[in-house]
């Protein structure tokens, strides 16, 4: 008897396990593709503020956005709402013995890590979406052009 309840959801982005381990590094395809955890407060997104889009690291999907992170000092990045509702698949994990609900990539059906509710944290969801960073590769919002910068010129 399996502690997930797995998706029978086709999604739209589908490899083989072995195309997904030549994609993916060791360590991403342990997280990505077999729901692994990366150890606390060492992953490149946990304290970063560069504003921008999160997207999913094995396909790209459009995730989350800086403007939703917040210190949450889990020691793994927090958002408070993904980009939309159906950019994320909800799975129930009853793992190490408690109930927990596992975040995927609606796009590829790759783990990203969990979301908690009720935990008291200031934000306009009560939500936590705890996320590895090693599941997200973000993509800074472009920094406006400053005036007198000779790339502004015609």
């Amino acid at each position: 008897m399996s502690d997930k309840t797995t998706s029978s959801k086709p999604y739209a982005v589908q490899r083989s396990e072995q195309e997904w381990r030549e994609s993916l590094t060791p360590a991403e395809f342990k997280v990505l593709r077999q729901a692994g955890t990366e150890p606390a407060f060492r992953g490149e997104y946990t304290d970063t503020k560069t504003q921008g889009v999160y997207s999913c690291r094995a396909c790209g999907a459009e995730l989350f956005r800086s403007d939703t992170k917040f210190e949450s000092h889990c020691g793994w990045p927090s958002f408070y709402s993904p980009l939309a509702g159906d950019t994320v698949e909800y799975i129930e994990d009853r793992a190490f013995g408690m109930k927990r609900v596992e975040v995927r990539c609606a796009t590829c059906g790759s783990h990203l890590g969990h979301v908690f509710e009720g935990e008291g944290y200031d934000t306009p969801t009560d939500q936590r979406y705890c996320i590895n960073s090693i599941s997200l590769r973000l993509q800074p919002d472009e920094q406006p052009k400053q005036q007198g910068d000779p790339s502004t010129s015609a």
